[in-house]
């Protein structure tokens, strides 16, 4: 009898322990989680993503602010301010070491290690894991596969004399052969990367000799062959290209009036789709010098998201993210379904995209290059995009430009 009455009390006494978290579930007061992020391209697949949370922890309000451009300087503004949003986004590689004093230390939690071990290392710093991204990255010129047969290319070029060959084949059939968004600071740096990967078996070290001021552009001749390209995109590009942005780009390519786009890569396959939905698109490395195997593209994560450590909603912040790493929704339908991305995920499924597919093919037979270019700063690639924009212009002449940014690199490209 003692027995029963001591069951049936353990019983009574957890089932009012359990009330008791239920209710305190019930009553805990409403917590509001602020996002502030870049990649407006993002805007309605992170919507749905807080929408579908909500049906989670219904008394967690996230508010959302994405801005078009200029994040960085706001960024700044408002650590300066001491008004750090608790989820604010920054580029990986070298800015995962500039906001590392601001960042929660995620390494313990259940999303690093539903992280592949190539976007955990672009997450990571003296070993800890102070990011997470939205998204795997490829990066590369996309193609028109259509345009392309109407000119009678039959392979992607991979050198820059197959290239100049085949956009002259484009413009016989009247077809303008690049897009460019050379209004965009950004373009620039993805262009870019492609080269650096090609100068050095160790682009990482390459990046830090130049910031160090160890080397420069006429020690490694293809840096200067990045010129070459951008020069060759020009001749054969579509008028204005200093007034095209992102935007610019998606339409001429998804109006069929460009049949290449530059400085993209995997995200512009959505907006082009909604213009139109039969396009085949291609995707190849850019072309460097005469040498074919220097043409790679570039898969990685370029865009990391923090948790601000001083957060006051730091748990409930966590809660979420990891949710969305490891929750059914996050794995299995946002990542691959609304987002439409590359899962940054072991395992996760690939969204139905032709660019994400042709990734993955191209990664089966050849190697594909790191984002080492990440690991100088975006203030250096933003000064990186100026000059740039001021050669084109013709406002400065290529040593000029090579020199003032090499000069940039030593001033803006690491953290001091």
């Amino acid at each position: 009898m003692k027995k029963k009455i001591f069951v049936l009390a353990v019983c009574l006494l957890l089932l009012v322990s359990s009330f008791g978290c239920l209710v305190g579930v019930a009553a805990s007061k409403p917590v509001t989680i602020k996002i502030f992020m870049g990649s407006p391209e993002y805007s309605d697949a992170m919507n749905a993503l807080i929408n579908q949370y909500k049906k989670v922890a219904p008394n967690v309000t996230i508010q959302l602010e994405i801005m078009q451009s200029d994040l960085p300087t706001i960024l700044k503004a408002r650590i300066a301010a001491g008004n750090i949003p608790d989820i604010f986004q920054t580029t990986a590689g070298g800015e995962i070491e500039s906001y590392a004093e601001y960042s929660a230390d995620l390494t313990k939690e259940p999303l690093a290690k539903a992280m592949t071990a190539t976007i955990r290392n672009d997450m990571s710093y003296n070993g800890k894991v102070l990011g997470f991204p939205i998204k795997g990255n490829v990066f590369a010129l996309v193609y028109n596969k259509e345009l392309f047969a109407k000119a009678g290319i039959t392979t992607v070029p991979k050198t820059m004399s197959q290239m100049e060959a085949a956009c002259k084949k484009l413009q016989a059939k009247g077809i303008t052969p690049f897009g460019n968004g050379y209004k965009e600071w950004w373009v620039y740096k993805h262009i870019f990367q492609h080269f650096l990967d090609a100068a050095s078996n160790n682009p990482s070290k390459l990046v830090a000799d130049f910031i160090a001021g160890k080397t420069t552009f006429k020690q490694h001749p293809i840096l200067n062959q990045y010129f070459d390209f951008v020069d060759l995109t020009v001749k054969y590009g579509a008028a204005k290209p200093l007034e095209c942005d992102f935007n610019g780009e998606v339409s001429a390519m998804g109006t069929g009036k460009v049949a290449m786009i530059t400085g993209q890569g995997a995200w512009a396959e959505e907006g082009i789709l909604k213009l139109d939905p039969n396009i085949k698109l291609g995707i190849m490395g850019y072309p460097i010098n005469e040498d074919p195997k220097n043409s790679k593209i570039i898969y990685g994560a370029d865009q990391a998201l923090r948790i601000a450590k001083d957060s006051k909603v730091l748990a409930e912040t966590k809660k979420f993210i990891n949710w969305m790493y490891t929750s059914d929704y996050g794995r299995n339908t946002w990542f691959p379904k609304v987002a439409k991305v590359v899962p940054p995920i072991v395992n996760a499924p690939a969204p139905n995209l032709q660019i994400p597919k042709a990734a993955q093919e191209i990664m089966k037979k050849e190697p594909v290059g790191p984002l080492a270019i990440n690991y100088s700063l975006d203030s250096f690639h933003q000064k990186l995009g100026e000059i740039m924009q001021a050669y084109i212009a013709k406002a400065k002449t290529r040593d000029e430009a090579i020199n003032e940014i090499q000069q940039a690199w030593i001033k803006l490209g690491g953290v001091k």
